[in-house]
């Protein structure tokens, strides 16, 4: 029987967003929990655990194409699946 359950292993770093080259499609087969400085995070869009850090959209603001303005936090980041 084949295990079509296996998750793929959680990159480094990892975008939501399909233009990014940091989208990688297998990974969001599968929900992924983000844990940025002891905090449970619902709304990140990017992060990269080796240099401490994750992208979520500003509330407000937009970009000259639509697309919500990115803000960088640095901290702590843990990724792991649900």
């Amino acid at each position: 029987m084949n295990d079509t359950t296996a998750k793929p292993a959680l990159p480094d770093r990892l975008s939501g967003n399909a233009r990014s080259p940091f989208f990688v499609k297998e990974c969001f087969d599968h929900q992924i929990g983000i844990r940025f400085n002891g905090k449970e995070r619902k709304d990140v869009e990017e992060y990269c655990i080796s240099e401490g850090w994750i992208k979520i959209a500003s509330p407000k603001a937009l970009d000259r194409n639509g697309q919500p303005l990115m803000v960088t936090l640095k901290g702590t980041v843990e990724a792991y699946y649900l």
